[in-house]
């Protein structure tokens, strides 16, 4: 990835449905630090890159 590109960012609700998850233990999991969440504006919405849930799930399916 080149330094003027922007990684693709995605909602909550995106990363529930890749991940076959209810929003809440998507929510859940980013309070704990098990997936990194990016809060932005100023109701603080959560934003995921898209590059750290492909290496989340990727290190998922590894470990069983």
């Amino acid at each position: 990835m080149t330094n003027n590109s922007i990684d693709p960012m995605l909602t909550t609700s995106e990363v529930a449905r890749i991940l076959n998850l209810h929003i809440n233990t998507i929510r859940k999991w980013s309070n704990q630090g098990i997936l990194k969440a990016y809060r932005i504006g100023s109701r603080g919405d959560r934003r995921f890159k898209k590059e750290d849930i492909d290496n989340f799930f990727a290190r998922d399916k590894r470990n069983g």
